[in-house]
């Protein structure tokens, strides 16, 4: 069976997190890169063996692709992956599908309408630690989930923001820590909470000393149904990158993800642990830490299953995790508790 014809839109940082296991899997082949920086590109291009492209529009209709992965700003993720989709190509993306509601939506119609797979990274739903807490709260080890916090405590400074400049704006990034820096942590905790979010009260704020406009603090409070509440507090005001807190108090223990370490303590004195071991490290693509291993288990995911539930799955919860966001600034910005009504989530 040939493999999968692959490009990468965006050679930026995270490039190289798709391009080394797409370069390394059977299965796919990366067969081009696109960047409007040639010299970007060209560098890319070189380190894989694949073609270079300046024109993503360019590269889709010549280089005899089936599927795109997108590594853009935010505000770009939604046209590109829908040009692509209505060329006839799957995409992977990474997060977050967009910064409105609304261009998040139309990418999963678009996805449904043009029968094209759509993933959206969101990379550490794969960490072992991750695996371990989620399996013990379906197996209903931990019980029930009485209450949940989750704290991102991260340094992001003015050397940061410009070197790239659709970073810290609102119409090109969406928002600061919330959208960019926690929504991995964000995303963990609904997808553990397993329901429908109810209301959202949060603030945000810009407390630091950089010349960005979104905001670099944020804390709130989200309900899900049945009552149960998830805490947040979210800052890139610290001096260091600490390592990012989850924590759930369960009624038969405590479950807790220290960044990719997860740990569950039960209430027998029974300890389950689960990190990383190294083992996928060879597909790894050298990036920053925190970025961890599991783009490489996601991207296989996506590509290894035929019936392309995996991506479909990805999409609705990534769908899911927008409405949040969205939502967290929304109650910010009227400063009052907002009722989040149930996302047009299409479905098959």
């Amino acid at each position: 069976m040939e493999p999968v014809r692959v490009g990468i839109i965006g050679c930026g940082n995270i490039y190289q997190m798709h391009a080394h296991p797409l370069s390394h899997m059977q299965g796919t082949q990366l067969a081009a890169v696109c960047d409007i920086l040639p010299q970007r590109a060209e560098a890319a291009a070189g380190r894989y063996g694949c073609a270079a492209y300046t024109d993503y529009k360019d590269m889709i209709e010549n280089a005899g692709l089936q599927a795109v992965h997108i590594c853009l700003p935010h505000y770009l993720h939604p046209p590109v992956a829908i040009y692509a989709m209505e060329q006839g190509l799957d995409v992977v993306t990474e997060k977050p599908m967009g910064i409105a509601y609304a261009d998040a939506l139309r990418m999963r119609e678009t996805s449904l309408a043009a029968g094209r797979r759509l993933g959206v990274i969101f990379q550490n739903r794969y960490n072992p630690g991750t695996r371990l807490v989620k399996e013990a709260l379906d197996s209903g080890r931990l019980g029930k989930i009485y209450g949940m916090r989750c704290e991102v405590a991260w340094h992001r400074d003015q050397a940061y923001y410009d070197s790239a400049g659709w970073r810290g704006r609102w119409d090109t990034e969406g928002g600061g820590v919330i959208i960019n820096q926690a929504i991995h942590t964000l995303d963990l905790m609904r997808w553990f909470a397993g329901r429908e979010i109810e209301s959202i009260a949060a603030s945000i704020a810009h407390r630091g000393p950089t010349s960005i406009e979104v905001e670099d603090t944020a804390e709130g409070l989200i309900t899900f149904a049945g009552g149960l509440q998830g805490l947040f507090y979210l800052t890139v005001n610290y001096s260091r990158d600490a390592r990012t807190l989850l924590e759930l108090d369960c009624e038969k223990g405590t479950a807790r993800l220290d960044a990719a370490r997860g740990c569950i303590r039960f209430a027998d004195g029974q300890v389950e642990e689960a990190d990383e071991d190294g083992s996928d490290a060879q597909q790894y693509g050298g990036g920053k830490d925190y970025w961890g291993f599991s783009h490489y288990r996601q991207i296989r995911d996506f590509y290894e299953d035929p019936t392309g539930e995996t991506a479909d799955r990805s999409c609705q919860e990534a769908l899911l995790t927008q409405a949040m966001i969205c939502g967290i600034y929304e109650a910010a910005r009227k400063g009052q508790t907002v009722r989040l009504s149930r996302p047009a989530a299409a479905a098959r």
